[in-house]
């Protein structure tokens, strides 16, 4: 289940600029998991397969975890300080405070602190929400209806209340122009019905998308009478009437972002919130160069940041304020699943629609020789979609319902994808595994490519293996001057292209580019995102996160499998099938990934011990 509020479901910073710097951070991701939760949940037995509603939360497998009467969710502080100022750093600019539409580079700022969904998650289970704007939810017993009754009191920051119009204008509005995720959900949904001023209901007759009513419990809601849905489509800087804990009070285009303390914030004493929200104030500072944003922490001018440069953790922070304490370091374990961070074949170009010549390229990254080099070993390869989680294939033999879901497309997975042996190549590390390039050079050559004056041609036409890897940072450039010096070793050109961030975005949209390097981040249950990455119909939906343009009968099997799973043990056995196909397609070359976030923060900033399932957040920090 990830998270609606981000292009790549991370909820740390502005999801598209964060792409271009070094790989995430997953333990500071809302819409993550691991497979501690799945254990926990009882993955090896089946679970009953209905949504429970409790009235006041929804669970997708079980029952929710928390009584009726908790007071806060456990992973809060209620006695935390109140006030002061935060200040977050981000690398990159922004033209829209919007990031629910396709246009537009926007900040997640407003969407995150002052916008409101129906229900809210549990950071710390996987498949649990509990009410908001929401005060009461109901699922007909056959799972065709449902019901949202709205929080009395519920009101945007102009006082007005939240009403089930709101609602249903929300939906209509996110259906037409939100992005395509939200489409492919509001596509499952026959008709909403505003019952009265504070009950709406969805009909999701026909439906085979379990999880729909929690994907819809997190759309943010808008107000109708302050929202014009005529330009909801375009970029705009004009902040959006929420109602949520801040208000949006300063907007410097590209610079910074400003929020207050909602005055007319309605839900301020409920459990949900209490220990959560603590500053008076919060401020997104926008840097054009990572240095800068550092020099800007050193001194004082941002409060924390996540560390994505394992050289600069590992030598860069010998500074006075580290020596003297005004700094804290800390390194926190990430328990989520790592996604998938790589170099994207798009396979809309000719060139990359033979599976052969993409997996003879997957093994001329060398992983040994770059981690080593460049980032002081603090790397793990990626090899799967959902590694160092329960749902990974890695080390599994396919169970018997994974066959028979995969089975009319069995002749597509090799055999060690299937009995779980498969791995990237391991290389001993010195840049030039001869053994490696030969193992390539062999593939190519099935392939129809041969060496002819040092490059790699065609053998029918004498047209030269050649692409262009688009880049929009100085991290990916060079990690992109590394492949390419390997990829040279054996005749195939590559040529890095940077571009700039605005022309980055353009071109990802479009998906006008050979290869890019792109991070899809795990999420705690995957489900209605994986349509928008991986399903056939998105591999011709600009805007979608597809860049491979994956189109496999096997994938959108699995796909529909994970979506219409009826126990935990199926919906597990569904990724894995599903972690298996993508292998198969070798539709990009994996990288790494951090088996630890490194968090650096000022003394005076604060947060709880205790770290929940989906990894630390700014939601529950406070300052002294």
């Amino acid at each position: 289940m990830a998270s609606i509020r981000s292009k790549a479901s991370c909820w740390c910073g502005p999801p598209r600029l964060r792409t271009m710097a070094a790989p995430d951070r997953r333990a500071f991701i809302l819409g993550a998991g691991s497979a501690a939760s799945l254990a926990a949940l009882g993955a090896s037995a089946p679970i009953a397969a209905e949504i429970s509603g409790s009235g006041r939360a929804l669970a997708m497998y079980g029952e929710p975890v928390l009584p009726e009467d908790f007071t806060h969710f456990p992973y809060a502080d209620p006695q935390a300080r109140r006030g002061g100022r935060l200040v977050w750093g981000v690398l990159g600019a922004f033209d829209s405070l919007n990031p629910l539409i396709v246009k537009g580079n926007a900040t997640e700022a407003v969407m995150r602190f002052a916008m409101q969904s129906l229900m809210m998650r549990s950071a710390d289970e996987p498949f649990s929400l509990y009410g908001l704007l929401a005060q009461r939810v109901e699922i007909s017993p056959d799972r065709s209806l449902l019901t949202y009754h709205l929080a009395e009191g519920a009101c945007f920051s102009d006082k007005a209340p939240v009403t089930a119009d709101d609602v249903a204008f929300t939906f209509e509005l996110l259906k037409s122009v939100g992005k395509p995720l939200f489409r492919s959900v509001a596509a499952e949904v026959r008709a909403v019905r505003v019952e009265d001023p504070r009950t709406v209901s969805f009909d999701l007759t026909g439906s085979t998308n379990r999880e729909v009513p929690l994907s819809l419990s997190l759309w943010p809601i808008f107000p109708r009478h302050a929202t014009d849905a005529a330009s909801f489509v375009d970029t705009t800087l004009k902040p959006q009437l929420g109602s949520g804990p801040y208000v949006v009070a300063e907007v410097r285009p590209g610079a910074s972002v400003v929020l207050r303390r909602n005055p007319n914030f309605w839900a301020a004493d409920l459990a949900q919130m209490r220990g959560l929200y603590n500053p008076d104030e919060i401020r997104y500072d926008f840097y054009r160069d990572a240095s800068s944003l550092f020099e800007a922490f050193k001194t004082g001018l941002v409060d924390l940041r996540i560390e994505s440069d394992p050289g600069r953790w590992a030598n860069g922070y010998d500074f006075p304020a580290v020596r003297d304490g005004r700094i804290v370091k800390e390194t926190i374990p990430i328990r989520v699943p790592a996604g998938m961070n790589g170099f994207a074949f798009n396979t809309r170009r000719e060139l990359f629609a033979d599976l052969r010549l993409r997996q003879a390229l997957t093994l001329m990254f060398d992983f040994e020789w770059v981690n080593a080099n460049l980032f002081f070993g603090a790397y793990r390869r990626t090899a799967g979609f959902f590694d160092e989680s329960d749902l990974s294939s890695l080390g599994r033999i396919a169970s018997a319902r994974e066959l028979a879901l995969l089975s009319p497309y069995v002749d597509e997975i090799p055999k060690p994808v299937l009995d779980g042996s498969w791995r990237p190549p391991l290389s001993d590390g010195s840049g030039r595994d001869r053994r490696i390039e030969a193992q390539a050079l062999t593939m190519l050559g099935a392939a129809g490519w041969v060496a002819r004056s040092g490059r790699l041609v065609q053998a029918k036409s004498g047209v030269p293996l050649e692409f262009e890897i688009m880049t929009g940072s100085p991290f990916q450039e060079r990690l992109a001057l590394n492949y390419v010096s390997s990829l040279a070793r054996i005749g195939v050109t590559a040529r890095p292209r940077r571009v700039d961030e605005v022309q980055f975005w353009r071109r990802m949209q479009r998906f006008d580019f050979d290869m890019v390097q792109y991070t899809w981040e795990g999420t705690a249950a995957p489900g209605s995102e994986l349509p928008n990455r991986w399903s056939s119909a998105a591999s011709r939906r600009e805007g979608s996160l597809n860049y491979p343009a994956v189109r496999s009968k096997a994938v959108d099997a699995c796909i529909a499998a994970v979506l219409s799973s009826t126990t935990l043990a199926d919906y597990t056995d569904a990724l894995r099938a599903l972690d298996r196909a993508l292998i198969a397609g070798a539709y990009v070359v994996p990288l790494f990934h951090a088996p630890e976030m490194w968090l650096a923060r000022a003394k005076s900033v604060h947060r709880p011990t205790y770290v929940p399932l989906r990894g630390f957040s700014m939601e529950t920090l406070w300052k002294e």
